[in-house]
Parts: C-alpha cells; structure tokens; sequence
C-alpha cells in the first residue's frame, strides 16, 4: 500500500524526502527543526511507543499541553496507525473524565504540565491501562516505523467545543485530514512563508494548522502563548507571514496601544473565521497592518475551511466566508432538504475532509449523503459566496422579525471606544424576545450606555434596537490555548445579564 495514504507519512516524510535541509518547525524561538530532523524525531516518538505498547488501531488519549509534543506526538502516532483522542486540556476534570470514559481508549499520553490532573483522574478511569509519560517517549531508533492506518482508517477524534452539552468525539481519518492540510494550498504563499501559533493546535487546530503548515513546505512557527502580548514579540522576532485566527483576537490586540511601534510589517495573510468581522474590525486591522491580506472562512470541526475568499480587495464581499476550497463544496437547503439559491437556510457542507461521523453517537441528523449539516444559518449567491448568518439557537425573535447577533454587534462596535460587543435575546427560546447588548470600552476610555443606546437608535431598526446596554469589563469567551481570546459565548452572556432585562 502506499505510503502516502497514512497521515503522518504524508505530512512530514514527504517534505523531508523533498526538503531535508528547510527549516520545518521552531519551537519558542529556542528550538528549530529541519523536515529531515523533525521527521527523525517523530520517527524516534513513534519507536518509543511501540515499545510502551502501543499497536494499530489502538485508541490512545492524548492530554499535552507543550505544543513540540503535541505535533511530535501526534504524528507519530499517526504513523503506527493509533487513534488519537485529542482532549483538551482546558476542560474541567469533570468533563476530562467523562470524555475519556466515553472514548474507548486504553492508553493515555501526557506531559509534565498535566501531571496533577492525571493523578487525580487515574483512579476513577480502570479502562486506561497504560499511562505514558511523554517526556519518556525516547528511543535511539530514528529509522521509518512500519506504516499502518491509511485513507479511510480513523487517525484521531477531534471534539467539538461542547457549549451546550459533552463535547462530541468526531472522527477523522487519514483521508479527511490529509484533505484537510490543502488549505494553504488555496492561499498566495512563497518559499519563505513562516506561519505562527499557539497551543491551540491540540485538537482539530492540529489538521487544520500544523498539517497543512507542514504540508505546503511553510517553517512553522510553534510558541506555546500565542495572545497578543507574545504575538508582538514573535511575529518580529520570526518574520511570521501567515496567522489564522479569530476577529476578537485583533479586537484585543488594537484595543490597546502596546502595538504601536511594533514592527508587524512581515504579515501578509490574515485568516479569519469562527464568529463574523465587521467592517469596522476589518477597517482597523487594515490600517494597522496595510500590506497584508484578510480572508475569511467558513468551516466545523466535522468539515474544517471549506470556504474562503480574500475579503479586503473586494474579491469576496465582507460579511460573507467566501466560496468553497478546490474539492469542497456548500449549498444551502430549505426546512425540506431542497436546495435554495439567495435565500436563508442551513448550511450543508461536502468533500473529502468532511468527517466519518460521530464516534458512539448517532450522526444521522448530520450526515445526510455527502452533505454536513450542523445547525447554521446562511445564504449562498449565484456565483456560489457562502454568507454565514450564524446558529440558529443564537437568533433573536423580535418584533416580528429574526435577526442574527452580528447586526446589532457590528452597529455596536463601529461607536466610538466600543472594543467589542456581544448581542442575545432574552429569554431565551421566547417566541417574542428583548434585545441585551454587552459592551466592552477600549484601553483608557469609557463608555455611557445611555448615550450607546441613542446612538444605535438611529443606526438600527426597531426590532434590532437594544432593549438594555450592559458595560462590561470583558465578554466570555471560550477558552481554546490560543492566548488570546476564543470564540465569543453569547449563552454566558445571557447567563451573567439576562435578569436586568
């Protein structure tokens, strides 16, 4: 069979097979890797696990917080043919728990920084049999593992936020994340492009931002705090190219002044996705960083960037996520499951990175034929822009009308010293709701709900005026490693405000 099939073989041993002597990953700036070397030292993980007893298909629970081992480890792990259930380590031990209870693993990798959580969680999880240290993982073998796991075999469960419930183990195989690692593929790039993150590479940001860095021959660049104080400092020093993150990472990032001065001039692609950018996050990202170029996209973790466009050139129209990758397809289906052109419905999404399924739960609300179907809204033009409306749990129901968070959120955070905004309706699920809006000042300035409310009664219709304006001193977010701020939680919004309505 061949070699190319299996996900770690095609990631990294192809570009060390092209490339040896290319700088392939730094690691906080104090260790740096060629894809020959980094190759070997996956290859020397890989040997240290067969010798801990790991074979093909075994299930293993990874909890790692150091992101070298993470994308070692992983790979490695790939190459046997293991299943890796990549597992947060910012959720709570409750959840950690229960995740791996659930998971069917037996065995369970770990590093140093997690050590007092794996002791307090071992006694309660007889299932796992096997609890291996990482930084144990050494062997003087560096030669290429015997291959297993290809195409269709599962090679990880990634999970879904869980929001609103146990996060949901979705499984990927070597196929779908092979697939996956295309994506820079779709975006303007030279030998010398240097992509730089965090430790939110643990989980699905592992195939959609380690792979595809690897698999396009980028240097990738691997610090294990990526929130905008270290961002200033690393993106200088590294002479990073491409990001991708969330617009409330830049909402933080220029709501201050500490980057003022700072040289950020080696950007040259912003990508964006995971809740919307408004024209007024775009106009100042675009004023602070004027020669890169900001895309947005559109994705799950059942179907990771499958749309995206270039939307500060006029390209893709902002507000929408662009069209879908090379391969990828979207369209939109009505409460029937017909197909509708230019008018409001789910979003189905297809291709070859779309997942398998849910590991041990029913995916048959979800999966329907080629298609993914998770629970957003949107619209998609003629000549095929995706434009994501949001969830539709997040719709709010006012006078007569539905609108979605981002309008309100977008009218907000164009005001004057407003750094971010977040919008719910309350209460929730009501067939008739009253709009709370949540508002954060810029560094140094402040903020007068009443006059916030003045303002957008002239900008904003009735049924999408604010009902009640809370000043905060920050919104909640989820929290994902990244550094800086994850994706915005509107339900904690609600839970923190909702009775001064």
């Amino acid at each position: 069979m061949s070699p190319y099939g299996n996900y770690g073989y095609a990631i990294l041993t192809a570009g060390a097979l092209r490339t040896p002597d290319r700088v392939a990953l730094t690691y906080c700036g104090e260790q740096s890797f060629t894809y020959d070397e980094l190759n070997r030292a996956v290859n020397e993980r890989a040997h240290a696990l067969t010798a801990a007893g790991i074979v093909p298909g075994q299930r293993v629970a990874a909890l790692l917080n150091e992101t070298l081992l993470v994308a070692q480890i992983y790979l490695a792990q790939a190459k046997l043919g293991a299943v890796t259930a990549a597992l947060n380590p910012f959720w709570p031990v409750e959840t950690l728990q229960a995740v791996v209870e659930r998971s069917g693993c037996t065995a369970f990798v770990y590093d140093a920084t997690v050590a007092e959580v794996i002791e307090r969680i071992k006694p309660d999880l007889p299932g796992i049999t096997s609890w291996i240290a990482a930084e144990s993982l050494v062997s003087d073998n560096q030669d290429e593992p015997e291959l297993h796991g290809f195409h269709d075999d599962p090679v990880a469960l990634y999970y879904t936020s869980g929001t609103t419930g146990l996060p949901k183990p979705v499984v990927h195989t070597h196929a779908s994340s092979i697939a996956t690692a295309q994506i820079w593929l779709d975006v303007p790039r030279s030998q010398d492009s240097v992509f730089g993150t965090g430790a939110i590479i643990w989980g699905i940001g592992f195939p959609a931002i380690v792979g595809p860095a690897l698999y396009a021959g980028m240097r990738l660049v691997l610090e294990q705090d990526w929130g905008p104080g270290n961002f200033l400092k690393v993106v200088p020093r590294e002479k990073v190219t491409h990001v991708s993150q969330i617009p409330s990472f830049y909402a933080a990032l220029l709501g201050s002044d500490e980057h003022a001065g700072v040289d950020l001039s080696s950007l040259r692609v912003i990508m964006l996705g995971g809740e919307p950018l408004t024209a007024t996050m775009l106009s100042r990202i675009k004023e602070r960083l004027p020669e890169a170029g900001v895309y947005s996209y559109y994705g799950q973790t059942e179907a990771p960037y499958t749309c995206m466009g270039r939307v500060d050139d006029g390209s893709t129209p902002l507000g929408s996520s662009g069209r879908a990758r090379m391969g990828n397809a979207v369209r939109i289906t009505d409460p029937s499951g017909g197909r509708v052109v230019g008018r409001t419905g789910e979003i189905n999404l297809a291709g070859p990175h779309r997942m398998a399924g849910y590991d041990g739960l029913s995916s048959d609300e979800v999966l329907r034929g080629e298609w993914f179907v998770g629970g957003d809204l949107g619209a998609v033009s003629e000549d095929g822009v995706l434009t994501v409306l949001g969830r539709r749990e997040d719709a709010i129901a006012k006078g007569g009308h539905w609108s979605q968070p981002a309008a309100v959120e977008e009218a907000a955070a164009a005001l004057d010293d407003v750094a971010e905004a977040g919008a719910v309706g309350v209460p929730e699920g009501a067939s008739e709701q009253k709009i709370l809006l949540a508002v954060v000042p810029r560094a140094g300035h402040s903020l007068d709900a009443a006059k916030i409310a003045l303002a957008l009664s002239e900008s904003l219709p009735a049924h999408q005026r604010p009902d009640h304006i809370v000043v905060a001193d920050e919104l909640p977010h989820f929290q994902d490693a990244s550094g800086g701020p994850g994706k915005l939680l509107r339900r904690e919004i609600r839970e923190l405000y909702g009775h001064l309505v």
